[in-house]
């Protein structure tokens, strides 16, 4: 009997019962029902078990990072830097606005935030240039999803800690899929440029630019460390594959790198105007976040909670000492809306782990991946047929509480069929992160009318021909686990056997009794 919460739940959250509430409720009602009094208290008990969790910190440190960054003027710097190097595009604004939200992604993690910081700024821009409103609203809402995909991810962090897996591998998992997402973008503003006659192209610098003397020689080293080390990593790269791993000290090569880095900046400055120096070095240090984040994670030297705090602390020194554009009175207003939107998202974290206590003990899993397996023993069918459902629950619920409702009951199944929870878990993500910007519930349509004063129906028609291209990503990750899984496999967070070949550590297979 137990097993009718489930229904219960669907029929509460209908209703237009708020979800922590729906998730609470249903499973607690059906187990005083039952008399099952001693699981009533362990599931409220679950509740802030749930919230008590070292690694879940991370979610309101990137929130307060994402805060801190936004408040202190960094959007500004990444639409000059975008329009700098993508302006003179057939279609330049709507291709700024793409880039831009590739590089907020990094800042931030979040859609809603992306549409609403870079939607003001550029949907009035896009408008006084030729674009019509409709079209720049449905770019900056189509574009905003690639927020929770590039890594730092707030869906990330609860799908991992909801289902108990790596963080760090969910997000070196999703660099190559918000990419993709972006560059499909790209490619579809490309088409419709001559047939929709989108303004011509010309690139946009900022002319007469100044730039503080310590921000200048902040941006001089972090260029030349961050050309290093990618010089390093390539070549590092290509000697391995074709001689075998280095035998050196790897710090030793990466500081010798600085002097070739240097030398093919100096040439490249030959090539630019001055304005087109000083837009690219105010980028840099803003930049430097997804840069700090990431690389400390694969190299090892801090977990994702620990690279949180640093991207807080590192956003409140840029914000406040390097480009003074945060007071400390901007400052407890972040805090204040950082506290209040960690707090509603854990709430709903909490009771989704209570939650999962009642889906595991009521046999309602077995009885779902009973059912799904039965429609097909193919993998391949049955992920086309999850992907269409996750399309259709997007259209109607958010991806935090969709994750936390679906992933306990979808991800074990397809984990026994064959397919590795980190692909799972990306498959999900960009699918369910997807359906916030598709009608006719989807979040950041009804953001991006806010801020455009477009009707939510017109924006809804104008973003179609990006949500196909969406689409087609999400399929192209679901049947081809290389595009996402290679990264994390490369830097050895997918915890492979060391004998265990490229394809069986991705794609492992169902598991053998």
């Amino acid at each position: 009997m137990l097993i009718w919460f489930l229904p219960l739940f669907l029929v509460i959250l209908m209703i237009g019962t708020p979800v922590v509430f729906a998730l609470l409720f249903a499973p607690g009602f059906m187990t005083w029902a039952t008399g099952n009094e001693r699981d009533l208290a362990i599931l409220y008990r679950n509740v802030y078990n749930g919230i008590d969790s070292f690694p879940l910190m991370a979610l309101p440190f990137f929130m307060l990072a994402g805060e801190v960054m936004n408040r202190g003027g960094i959007t500004t710097r990444l639409v000059e830097f975008s329009q700098a190097f993508m302006g003179h595009l057939r279609g330049g604004l709507a291709q700024v606005n793409i880039l831009s939200s590739i590089l907020f992604a990094g800042l931030s993690g979040s859609a809603v935030a992306d549409t609403s910081a870079l939607g003001s700024t550029l949907i009035p821009a896009m408008e006084k240039n030729g674009y019509s409103r409709k079209f720049a609203a449905a770019i900056t809402a189509a574009s905003s999803v690639i927020g929770p995909i590039i890594p730092p991810s707030g869906i990330m962090i609860i799908y991992a800690y909801v289902m108990g897996e790596s963080v760090a591998a969910l997000f070196l998992a999703g660099i190559v899929p918000g990419i993709l997402v972006g560059v499909g973008l790209m490619v579809m503003v490309r088409l419709m440029a001559d047939r929709y006659d989108l303004p011509k192209a010309e690139r946009i610098v900022t002319k007469n630019q100044t730039i503080a003397p310590i921000e200048y020689w902040l941006s001089f080293l972090l260029l030349r460390i961050n050309l290093a080390g990618l010089l390093y990593a390539v070549s590092s790269l290509l000697i391995t594959l074709f001689t075998g791993p280095l035998e050196v000290n790897g710090w030793i090569v990466a500081l010798c790198m600085v002097i070739p880095a240097h030398l093919i900046l100096v040439a490249i400055r030959s090539r630019v105007s001055a304005d087109f120096r000083t837009v690219c070095k105010k980028g840099v240090v803003p930049l430097q976040t997804p840069i700090i984040i990431l690389g400390g994670i694969l190299i090892g030297v801090m977990t994702p909670t620990e690279a949180s705090t640093i991207a807080v602390a590192y956003a409140l020194l840029v914000s406040v000492f390097v480009l003074r554009s945060l007071t400390w009175a901007d400052f407890f207003d972040v805090l204040q809306r950082s506290a209040l939107t960690s707090a509603a998202v854990l709430l709903l974290v909490g009771a989704a782990v209570a939650f999962k206590t009642i889906v595991a003990t009521s046999g309602a899993a077995t009885t779902i991946a009973d059912v799904i397996l039965g429609l097909s023993e193919n993998p391949l069918i049955l992920l086309f047929l999850i992907n269409i459902l996750l399309f259709v629950v997007g259209m109607f619920l958010d991806a935090g509480p969709a994750i936390i409702i679906l992933g306990p009951i979808l991800g074990p199944i397809f984990t026994d069929i064959g397919v590795h929870p980190v692909h799972f878990a990306i498959i999900m993500s960009v699918n369910l992160t997807v359906g916030l910007a598709t009608p006719p519930m989807g979040l950041v349509l009804f953001v991006a009318s806010t801020v455009s004063r477009e009707k939510v129906e017109t924006i809804a028609w104008a973003i179609l021909p990006f949500l196909a291209v969406e689409v087609i990503v999400i399929f192209l990750i679901t049947f081809i686990p290389q595009i996402s899984m290679t990264v994390p496999y490369l830097a050895d967070f997918l915890g492979c056997p060391p004998d265990s070949g490229y394809m069986a550590c991705i794609s492992p297979g169902p598991p053998t009794n």
